[in-house]
């Protein structure tokens, strides 16, 4: 229930402008996301990276509503590509299709998309394309091998959660064709039709796709990430639940992938203590840095994925 109610919460406009007055939630909020400018975001992977741990950066923002926004978000992300090179960090990007026009037209987005690209594979730099609630996934996966088939941008990388129904069968498909996939559990609250509503259920199918994505790719050759840490290997393992990394890791032993070759990503503020030890095991780890001023949607979703989260959140009003 809370759950549910925080993921409706998260596209409420009339809860977004109440909260975002709120001096409180931004202190809170911060924790989780690493400031509203492109330069606070850079020092926060700058800190990351003296840790030995790779970033993922993120320009929040969702849902455009006319071609001028989806523009403007698009040379925003342009900017963190050339943010990324003149900083020297190691660091990818991630986008939303519907930041840059999905959800207004499909052709307006795959221009977009393309220019993204492009301008990244000039920087050799890795762009994640995220993925949304389930009525986006065909749409995003399309878009996404329209890119590397017509137009040869193998640059590029597509989440998959493990929550839906259908993530086995794309999954089997994205690893016979190498592609970088991050897995995660999901975000959004999916109708009983078409996902799992129960969370072991969830946590079962998650390790089945891990297994599935390891074994794709020791099928590809063991590809592991480049050394500027900027383009990941191919199963990155998006998660904070120990019993996931764990059951992953075991698998990883067990067929003898090398550790280079897998990828576990955890999001900014959350688990540090997982993140560093995961890196002094000695594999890769990469976190996710989001900045902006659109932080609310991406907060309640972190609030509505561990009741932890929502104690923090409380815990900062009485200290307001």
């Amino acid at each position: 229930m809370l759950r549910s109610s925080l993921i409706y919460l998260s596209k409420a406009d009339w809860a977004r402008q109440i909260v975002t007055n709120w001096d409180f939630a931004q202190r809170a909020a911060a924790r989780f996301v690493a400031g509203e400018t492109l330069e606070q975001a850079i020092l926060a992977i700058q800190t990351l990276n003296k840790k030995g741990i790779n970033a993922t950066l993120d320009h929040l923002g969702e849902h455009t509503n006319s071609p001028e926004a989806a523009q403007k978000a698009t040379q925003a992300i342009l900017e963190m590509v050339d943010a990324i090179e003149q900083g020297g960090i190691r660091s990818n990007i991630s986008i939303k299709l519907s930041q840059i026009g999905l959800s207004i037209d499909q052709d307006l987005c795959s221009e977009n998309l393309l220019q993204i690209l492009s301008y990244a594979r000039k920087h050799n730099i890795f762009v994640r394309i995220d993925m949304e609630d389930s009525p986006w996934v065909d749409s995003t996966l399309g878009l996404y091998r329209k890119m590397r088939d017509q137009e040869g941008l193998t640059n590029s990388g597509v989440v998959i959660q493990a929550s839906l129904f259908r993530s086995e069968q794309d999954i089997r498909k994205l690893a016979h064709e190498g592609t970088r996939v991050r897995l995660c559990k999901g975000a959004y609250k999916e109708p009983p039709e078409i996902a799992f509503p129960k969370k072991n259920d969830v946590n079962m199918n998650y390790d089945r796709l891990a297994a599935m994505l390891i074994d794709g790719s020791s099928n590809c050759g063991a590809v592991e990430g480049s050394v500027d840490g900027r383009t990941p290997p191919i199963p990155a393992i998006a998660s904070h639940d120990p019993a996931r990394l764990a059951a992953a890791r075991a698998y990883v032993e067990k067929i003898g992938l090398p550790k280079a070759a897998i990828e576990f990503q955890m999001l900014y503020g959350i688990r540090r203590d997982l993140q560093e030890q995961m890196v002094t095991s000695g594999y890769p780890v990469r976190v996710y840095v989001p900045f902006g001023t659109e932080w609310y949607p991406y907060y309640v979703r972190r609030l509505a994925e561990r009741p932890a989260n929502v104690w923090f959140f409380i815990s900062n009003y009485f200290r307001k």
